[in-house]
């Protein structure tokens, strides 16, 4: 008996089948710059809702909300900077 030779045969890829490179999106990066879109807005509800309920059971009307809506506004900025420092998207990058 023979040794069979474990090796398997390659058969050339015609020129029109050949894979090409293509320049597709990072699905992952855009997924997550998409939530940076949902910060600001959803900082500035929460501030404002909070607010909103503090001044209703306080009865500082409108105070705490402006002070609240303002943190919210704030702090929707600081984290929306931080998320866009974070993907390094200070400078013009593409996806």
């Amino acid at each position: 008996m023979g040794k069979k030779s474990s090796r398997a045969i390659e058969f050339p890829m015609p020129e029109d089948k050949k894979p090409r490179p293509t320049r597709r999106p990072n699905y992952r990066k855009l997924a997550a710059l998409s939530s940076l879109g949902l910060m600001l807005p959803s900082s500035i509800a929460v501030g404002l809702f909070l607010g909103y309920f503090l001044d209703k059971l306080l009865k500082t009307d409108p105070w705490l909300l402006i002070i609240f809506t303002l943190l919210g506004v704030a702090s929707g900025f600081l984290s929306l900077f931080r998320g866009l420092k974070k993907f390094g998207l200070d400078k013009d990058d593409e996806l």
